[in-house]
């Protein structure tokens, strides 16, 4: 799961912040009830009555550019499932699957496990106590958001879930991983190669 119910880029909103909360995963039932992946963590305070959301969907869609209001939120058989106005069967449920959930947010307004996009942009990268990068952006997309970290010369994308990303220390500027085989390669040991050629090449002259 993602770690964070993250900030949309400025320009989808009128410059308004807004929080990622849900993703809609599923039609339920005949009444139009959608089954929803969460992104926050207080649903019962985000999913009220009345409550509108900023819908993320393909500009094919018919639903690009409008926006949907909650008319019920219920928890069944363990699965949040929301409903939503004029969305009244099933097929208009199906309409709406994949979709993402954004809502505006307070400037204030701090979720756990959550930040801002700009907080995590510039954080050094820690591996086993050694920096190994710095966070360049964040790209978004359905599934999870992904770090991007400048590492070298190269750009490398990190899932940002809590197995490859434990912590994220703001107030100290970094963030630390602990990547799986492969995602980092050894990029301490290739620059300690160099030195040593050289150092070679001067003693043979």
């Amino acid at each position: 799961m993602s770690r964070t119910t993250d900030v949309v880029p400025k320009d989808r909103n009128q410059g308004k912040n807004q929080l990622r909360v849900g993703r809609l995963v599923k039609a339920h039932g005949l009444k139009g009830g959608l089954k929803l992946e969460l992104y926050t963590d207080n649903p019962e305070g985000r999913f009220v009555p009345g409550a509108g959301f900023t819908l993320q969907v393909p500009e094919a869609s018919p639903w690009h550019g409008k926006d949907v209001t909650v008319r019920e939120y219920r928890v069944m058989n363990g699965n949040p499932v929301v409903f939503f106005q004029d969305v009244d069967d099933r097929d208009a449920a199906e309409s709406l699957v994949r979709a993402i959930l954004w809502i505006d947010q307070d400037v204030d307004e701090v979720e756990d496990d959550a930040w801002f996009d700009h907080q995590l942009v510039g954080l050094d990268v820690v591996r086993d106590d050694l920096v190994i990068g710095r966070v360049v952006r964040v790209e978004h997309f359905p599934a999870q958001d992904l770090l991007i970290v400048k590492s070298g010369d190269r750009e490398v994308m990190v899932p940002f879930v809590s197995a490859i990303v434990p912590t994220v220390d703001v107030a100290e500027g970094r963030l630390i991983v602990t990547p799986p085989p492969g995602l980092f390669e050894d990029l301490a040991d290739s620059g300690d190669d160099e030195p040593q050629d050289t150092s070679d090449a001067e003693a043979s002259e």
